[in-house]
């Protein structure tokens, strides 16, 4: 039997250009695209920690619209222009994810596709039927 695949754009110009969805669905896995720190009007905030919580605002509005919520993230990877963003792009991590305590991948690299961005985001997600009261959580 063949899985299901579902998709989900974000409206980004490259989608269509490059040939890439924001997200992707197939069974009960997510994979959320590199996300950038891009606003609607195309602006780009220069402050690293308001970059970050960008970047996982639109990762996770993706991740929602198939199904997901951030206790489903299972990875996630950041990439950084440069080492001293890392503090504030962390602290974004952390606000998200605190709880949920994904396993993280954190790179520099030596540049990224729009030279006002300081980070990109991704990450993966496995969806788990939601549970009918609480229980024990790790």
């Amino acid at each position: 039997m063949q899985m299901r695949r579902e998709q989900v754009g974000s409206g980004s110009p490259f989608e269509a250009a490059i040939g890439f969805s924001r997200a992707v669905r197939v069974g009960d896995q997510v994979a959320v695209s590199g996300t950038a720190p891009v606003w609607p009007d195309g602006h780009v905030d220069p402050d690293p920690l308001v970059q970050a919580r960008r970047c996982w605002e639109i990762a996770l509005e993706a991740l929602a619209a198939l199904g997901g919520e951030p206790e489903d993230v299972v990875r996630t990877r950041q990439f950084l222009t440069r080492a001293d963003v890392a503090d504030a792009v962390s602290h974004a991590h952390g606000e998200v994810f605190g709880a949920v305590r994904p396993a993280s991948t954190m790179l520099v690299v030596a540049a990224l596709l729009d030279p006002r961005w300081v980070v990109e985001v991704e990450l993966d997600a496995v969806l788990t039927p939601r549970r009918a009261g609480p229980g024990p959580r790790r």
